[in-house]
Parts: C-alpha cells; structure tokens; sequence
C-alpha cells in the first residue's frame, strides 16, 4: 500500500555526503598485503591535472560552439 515502509535504514550506517578531509594510510596494505603503489603523489596530481585541462578544453570548444557543457565542479 501506499506509505507503508518496505525498506527501513539505521541512521548509524548514513555517511555524510561531503566530508571536511580524506585521508587514507596505506601501511597495513603495506604490512599485511606487501602492497606498493605503482604511483607516486607527484604523478596522481599530474595526472589529475592533465584530465581537468582536457575537460576544461573540452568544454571551451562546445561552449564555442554555442552548446552548454557540464559544470563539472556542481
């Protein structure tokens, strides 16, 4: 029937949507698991860089042509 409960969800499991810090420690990958990144910081900036200047570029051409492009920052 309409309005009744089908699915119930403890509030102890929501998470917040945005959070203030994300921060990650990987020495127990690293002691249990004997994991090493393959990519240092100085390169996951880099790379994260370099695919926002595409989509910016991206943008800029369809926004030139007179479309409206997705704000990826919203």
């Amino acid at each position: 029937r309409v309005g009744d409960v089908i699915v119930r969800v403890d509030p102890r499991y929501f998470r917040p949507t945005e959070v203030e810090t994300l921060l990650g420690d990987p020495a127990r990958a690293q002691a249990k698991l004997s994991w090493k990144p393959r990519t240092t910081f100085e390169e996951m900036v880099e790379e994260m860089t370099r695919h926002d200047l595409q989509l910016a570029l991206r943008d800029a051409v369809v926004e030139g042509a007179g479309f409206t492009s997705y704000k990826h920052e919203e």
